[in-house]
Formats: structure tokens, C-alpha cells, sequence
């Protein structure tokens, strides 16, 4: 069930987005040991953004997953940070990232929960 939402204002065509999904579903099945099956991917293109009063490029992430290592969200973030740079060209002081773990009974699957 890991989750990773991307967000940002940098006007990428479809193949760039295209090529960010598919290293960024690949990078969070294994930074989390998780079977890359059960990992989905929400990228949007969301040009309304500013972030310290600029418009120049940036992200807003966020990863939630079921039992997420609080004291691997450095690394985590490292990681997810260099994916915005390769892919969107955002640097690093242009990133947010927000974890998340919730308790099992709060993530819905095949109409139940985990």
C-alpha cells in the first residue's frame, strides 16, 4: 500500500512524467521492501504553485505507507529529493516531503482494510 503523491509546478511534457512514475514506483518498493505491486504513484502537474513567496520549480511529496522506519525518513527523503532533481530539475531547498504511517485500519483495500 505504499503511496507517494508528487506535486509540482514544473511544466514537464508526458514522457518526463512518464519516466518519473515509473523510476519513482521502482525506487519506493525498494526503499521500503515492499513489492512493487502494491505501490501506487499519483504525479500531478500543478502549475498554481509558489513556495517562499517564488514560482521557480518545486515539488510537494508525500509517502505513506503501513509501518514506515520513522528513523529512515532521512535517507528516504534524500532519495525521493535527488528523483526531483533528476527528473524535474527541482533542487533540493524546493522540496517538501511529508510522511506518513497510518494504522492499518485506516487504509482501505479491496473493499476492507489491511
Amino acid at each position: 500500500m505504499p503511496t507517494l503523491k508528487i506535486q509540482s509546478n514544473v511544466p514537464a511534457n508526458e514522457e518526463t512524467w512518464d519516466a518519473l512514475i515509473t523510476a519513482a514506483s521502482r525506487q519506493v518498493a525498494e526503499m521500503l521492501g515492499k513489492p512493487e505491486g502494491y505501490v501506487m504513484i499519483i504525479a500531478e502537474s500543478t502549475p498554481r504553485m509558489a513556495f517562499g513567496g517564488s514560482r521557480e520549480p518545486l515539488a510537494y511529496l508525500e509517502l505513506k505507507s503501513l509501518g514506515l522506519p520513522e528513523e529512515r525518513t532521512p535517507e528516504f527523503s534524500a532519495t525521493l529529493t535527488g528523483l526531483m532533481g533528476e527528473h524535474l530539475d527541482v533542487p533540493p531547498e524546493r522540496v517538501y516531503i511529508e510522511f506518513a504511517s497510518p494504522a492499518r485500519h485506516l487504509f482501505g483495500f479491496k473493499g476492507g482494510t489491511f
